[in-house]
């Protein structure tokens, strides 16, 4: 019974005997990102389920399977089992969104992909989205969509999103308060509804929730680069 932790090629492995945390001053060490907890996430086999618990104070995770259709948000203090053959964890410190790929043995369940109908032109993710709301979400996370989706990348403020996109960051507000509030109604948590929750948590928790449930993909990227074609 074991379990590999992925990160840009840098392997650890969880054993019964063995855990692995993840952060600073974890066993996998990420980097030297100051918003990053020295410890923040440590993988366990606890009666005979791999474990993931958020053990630090104030970031959070995006936890989902291979597939994007089951997805978990991990809050500070919080665990969950990891049940399937692979899963994918996000999370984010400061301007670095990162990625993590879990594999394991004899994992208690599997998961398939069932192709979706239709053509595809105003739905992601089994989620219906007009034109201009998927651009937003894919101007959000096209540096970390063309690095891979493997290792890090960044999630950009409002005002650079927005002129990617050539609208006016009033436009790309409105239309992120139209996103968040569409996915908040089918039960997706941390996008609306915190006195404390800043714009840019919003655009975090957005970007994470739609790597894990497949919202956007590498393929998608083509409607940005229409954009330029058009400007050209």
């Amino acid at each position: 019974m074991k379990a590999t932790v992925d990160y840009c090629g840098e392997i650890h492995e969880v054993t019964p005997e063995s855990a692995v945390c993840v952060g600073r001053e974890g066993d996998l060490v990420i980097d030297d990102n100051p918003y990053l907890h020295r410890r923040f996430l440590e993988f366990t086999y606890v009666d005979g389920l791999l474990w993931l618990a958020n053990v630090g104070n104030a970031l959070t995770a995006t936890i989902a399977d291979a597939h994007g259709l089951v997805q978990t948000w991990l809050s500070p203090g919080a665990r969950v089992p990891l049940v399937f053959p692979h899963c994918v964890v996000w999370f984010t410190a400061g301007p670095t969104t990162y990625e993590v790929d879990v594999t394991q043995e004899s994992a208690p369940f599997g998961s398939s992909m069932q192709e979706q109908p239709g053509d595809g032109a105003t739905t992601m993710g089994r989620i219906n989205f007009t034109p201009d709301q998927r651009l937003l979400i894919l101007a959000l996370a096209e540096d970390i969509l063309r690095r891979g989706n493997r290792g890090a990348g960044a999630i950009p403020h409002s005002k650079t999103a927005a002129e990617r996109l050539g609208w006016t960051t009033t436009k790309f507000n409105r239309k992120l308060d139209n996103v968040c509030e569409k996915l908040s109604k089918l039960g997706v948590r941390g996008l609306v509804g915190s006195s404390d929750r800043t714009a840019s948590n919003r655009r975090v928790r957005l970007v994470e929730y739609a790597l894990a449930a497949r919202l956007v993909t590498m393929e998608d990227l083509v409607w940005l680069d229409g954009l330029e074609s058009t400007d050209a």
